[in-house]
């Protein structure tokens, strides 16, 4: 495996900009995207749900906002995501393979797979009911096992409030971290949103920025964390 500089990496359900106040702002939301100095941002809800699904912030002003750009996810010329599930990076970090898994479950769900240079990122939104959770996660993680061999983390909103059950299909093959309560994002009750990681990564929580008092730019709260991979020892050359 090669290695990598640190990644810091965010996942972010953004419900397509509506904040705890009710209002839309899209631009109070890439505001909060900027100030987490993310390397990649996943979000959750980047598109509305009606018609073709068109972005909830607008395309040609993330990367003077945020310096990050969308990646290559969405499969029309008026969303960002698919199935709601978007992925920002820096100019530099190209996708070299996209792949999309549509998920079973009673709601339409997708996750998405990302392989940048030395890591696969993937964003999932998983379903309301456990049941459907637990199809969806034995899905992400069947289409994973067969994939080429890459350091793989999984950002997103996992809608599991357990934080005892519910995450077992993958917890085993991927560590799974809690960083805390996120929903509702004025008095955080639910830990939903979540990372998992293979055993060729080392992943480090980070806190969020702090932000100033007043509404929150969404219903969740970000999530953190910087990735690093795992050094191996080197082989011995025999002479």
């Amino acid at each position: 495996m090669s290695d990598f500089a640190p990644l810091r990496l965010a996942s972010y359900n953004i419900r397509a900009g509506l904040g705890t106040d009710l209002r839309r702002d899209p631009l109070r939301v890439l505001s909060a995207i900027s100030a987490f100095d993310a390397d990649i941002v996943v979000l959750q809800e980047a598109d509305f749900r009606m018609g073709e699904r068109p972005s909830a912030l607008p395309r040609d002003m993330i990367e003077p906002h945020t310096g990050l750009r969308p990646l290559p996810v969405a499969e029309n010329g008026v969303s960002i995501g698919w199935h709601g599930i978007a992925m920002l990076a820096r100019p530099d970090l190209e996708a070299e393979v996209v792949n999309r898994f549509p998920l079973p479950g009673l709601e339409p769900r997708g996750a998405i797979a990302v392989d940048l240079p030395h890591l696969r990122v993937v964003g999932v939104h998983l379903g309301l009911l456990r049941h459907s959770r637990r199809q969806q996660l034995d899905h992400i993680r069947d289409e994973l096992e067969a994939l080429p061999q890459m350091p793989t983390v999984i950002l997103g909103d996992f809608n599991e409030w357990s934080r005892k059950v519910g995450l077992g299909r993958l917890a085993r093959s991927y560590a799974i971290l809690t960083p805390g309560r996120t929903f509702p994002a004025n008095l955080p009750l639910g830990a939903l949103d979540r990372v998992a990681h293979c055993d060729a990564l080392n992943v480090r929580m980070i806190d969020p920025p702090r932000r100033a008092k007043g509404s929150h730019p969404s219903d969740h709260l970000p999530i953190l964390a910087e990735v690093t991979p795992v050094q191996t020892a080197p082989v011995p050359v025999s002479e």
